[in-house]
């Protein structure tokens, strides 16, 4: 990982280095030149519906057609909609989209995919931050058009729609859906349609502030209330640019990423889709989703966190199952990243074949009690296991747990946060072991 580059993209509070104008303009330049190398001759910018967005897709903009690189600005698009672009748009060089995922509004975000509609691999993302930090623009002999394009959207839907196994339903299915008020607001109407869906909308009148506000794969209280008043089949929530889902059953529980993942896995072997019969998750998974898998005999691989990490292991295993617990869901035979709507398609395919419930269905995997908690950080990253004290508490809470738990501690990819997450027995137990161990990096370090 280095200076700019997290988990996944460029990640800060808009207006603040390294989230400003001037670093954006840097970005799109060296963003059209990697595309140049390519021969490829345009590039999309896309964007959630953060009031910054238009700040700084203006810069990015600018800077890629300073290379002589044309520049298509799709709009507000979820995350995953730039990349099917960058597969289906031949001239097409790379995408960015302007966006802070789940983050509050406050923040924004740069991410990049190149031709293909894969993400950058960490040899890519060194070669891109090296121009941007260290080199100086070489005026170029020509300069790129930046245009508008107002189909982006309807091209991405009728994408999804289009992997969709069925025209029309004997029985509708009710459906509650959250859009978070960010980019799914408009391409979630499309997808989700009364043709094949009985559909209520929530959160999705975005303000440029509102977005993941009390809402969103992050807050799902409000979609919980409305699938029990409606006596809904499902819930579903999206985040902020729409690569994440959680859902909710219809007794108003809440369905993670790691559950969505047995599910579909169970039916994807039950169809003899699952290839190589791997399901790809990271370390962060719960201890229930490998019982679940192992009951099921499917193999577990574990990567590191993010979703790049779980492709990389896809690929290498040949996989076409894999995610994380927070919702990002990938299914290579059918997209090159993770994308919240089309697995919200996939998990409802589950429920129209199997003719059952989501809660029956996600009955497959048993949740262990988990705590996750986050202690706020400066940006220096100190190896906090060389610290005496922090080490002895997460020795100490280890013995406790012994082999009817874990701990697991990392520091953000994307935010200036150490992350603590504790499973064990019970949830009381993770919670004050969670705890303990906080307060001894808020203490030490």
């Amino acid at each position: 990982m280095g200076e700019l580059f997290g988990t996944d993209g460029i990640r800060g509070v808009a207006n603040q280095y390294p989230i400003t104008c001037e670093l954006a303009m840097k970005i799109g330049q060296a963003v059209g030149l990697f595309s140049k190398q390519s021969g490829l001759n345009a590039i999309i910018i896309g964007k959630d519906t953060r009031i910054s967005g238009d700040m700084l897709e203006s810069a990015l903009a600018a800077g890629v057609a300073s290379t002589g690189i044309d520049v298509k600005l799709a709009g507000v698009i979820p995350t995953p909609g730039v990349a099917y672009i960058c597969c289906a748009d031949k001239d097409i060089g790379a995408g960015i989209v302007v966006s802070a995922s789940h983050n509050p509004y406050q923040d924004n975000g740069i991410k990049i995919f190149k031709h293909g509609g894969e993400k950058l691999s960490n040899k890519e993302e060194n070669q891109i931050e090296d121009y941007i930090l260290n080199s100086k623009h070489v005026p170029q002999s020509s300069i790129g058009t930046i245009k508008r394009v107002y189909d982006s959207t309807k091209q991405y839907s009728r994408f999804l729609s289009d992997s969709f196994s069925y025209n029309q339903l004997d029985k509708k299915l009710k459906l509650i859906i959250d859009c978070s008020n960010g980019a799914a607001s408009k391409a979630a109407h499309m997808v989700f349609n009364d043709k094949l869906f009985s559909v209520q909308f929530i959160h999705d009148s975005p303000d440029g502030k509102n977005i993941n506000l009390n809402c969103g794969s992050q807050h799902i209280q409000d979609l919980q209330g409305l699938v029990l008043k409606n006596q809904a089949d499902i819930g579903l929530a999206f985040d902020g640019d729409a690569d994440r889902l959680i859902a909710v059953d219809e007794l108003g529980n809440k369905i993670t990423g790691d559950c969505i993942l047995a599910v579909c896995a169970k039916y994807a072997k039950d169809v003899e889709k699952l290839n190589n019969n791997i399901v790809v998750s990271t370390i962060m998974s719960n201890i229930g989703l490998t019982k679940a898998l192992d009951t099921m005999a499917i193999e577990h691989i574990k990567s590191d966190v993010g979703d790049q990490k779980v492709i990389e292991a896809m690929k290498e295993s040949g996989a076409v199952i894999g995610g994380e617990d927070s919702g990002h869901m990938i299914f290579l035979d059918s997209h090159t990243t993770g994308d919240g709507m089309l697995s919200a398609l996939k998990l409802l395919e589950v429920l129209i074949e199997t003719d059952q419930s989501i809660s029956k269905l996600s009955s497959i995997m048993t949740q262990f009690p988990q705590a996750l908690m986050n202690v706020e950080v400066d940006k220096s990253r100190p190896d906090f296991m060389k610290i005496e004290s922090i080490a002895d508490t997460i020795k100490h809470v280890e013995q406790k747990l012994g082999n009817k738990g874990r701990v697991l501690i990392r520091y953000s990819g994307t935010q200036p946060l150490i992350r603590v997450m504790v499973e064990g027995p019970d949830q009381s137990v993770v919670e004050k072991y969670c705890s303990v161990i906080c307060e001894s990096i808020k203490k030490n370090l």
